[in-house]
């Protein structure tokens, strides 16, 4: 069972607003490599996972992933509040504020809605966790964009914060790949199947 804290993970306090930065972190929200994908992704494969260790981890992992969530949706909604029409115009934001006003939708950058089709599940524990290993490295690449193209200070404090988390849960992955691989036998690890490669 989850228990919801009412705060952010780490505090975010954006002064300005720049709905053009906004459109670019909202891949971060429900972009392909983004915290929505990465937190439905995790809480789906943890099912089949064979060990309590990794059940926990991806629990844990997915649980802090809605939080990454909320704190991605917390800056976009800051980045966007009080807009004049000027400034939707002057950001080029005019397509994105037609379909959501300044709700925080789930969407790439590029304005193609989130969808399922991101992510996988497939059962398999190696497979599994590979993928999870290489959606930690692109949520980070993703945060190393934004934070070349962010110039505010209360932004990029939150991204290098979210960015770091990304780092964390490569290595906790990582940690878990190498806990199936002492298990399975280290031969093992890199057939697809270890009861149908003997």
């Amino acid at each position: 069972m989850f228990v919801y804290e009412k705060k952010l993970q780490y505090p975010i306090r954006i002064k300005n607003t720049n709905p053009k930065l906004a459109a670019a972190i909202i891949s971060q929200y429900g972009g392909p490599d983004g915290e929505l994908g990465a937190s439905l992704r995790y809480l789906s494969q943890r099912y089949s996972m064979p060990y309590p260790e990794l059940k926990g981890l991806l629990t844990d992992i997915g649980t802090e992933e809605l939080g990454h969530l909320e704190m991605v949706g917390t800056i976009v909604h800051q980045l966007t509040r009080n807009l004049t029409e000027q400034q939707i115009k002057d950001a080029g934001f005019e397509a994105y504020f037609v379909d959501h006003t300044t709700g925080v939708f789930p969407q790439f950058a590029s304005g193609y809605p989130w969808s399922a089709a991101t992510m996988q599940v497939t059962g398999d524990t190696i497979a599994d966790l590979t993928e999870d290993l290489a959606a930690e490295q692109k949520a980070r690449v993703t945060y190393d964009n934004i934070l070349r193209l962010s110039d505010d200070p209360d932004v990029t404090d939150a991204i290098r914060f979210l960015r770091a988390r990304e780092i964390v849960h490569f290595q906790r992955f990582g940690e878990g790949l190498r806990l199936v691989k002492d298990r399975l036998g280290e031969k093992n690890v890199y057939y697809m199947n270890p009861s149908f490669d003997q």
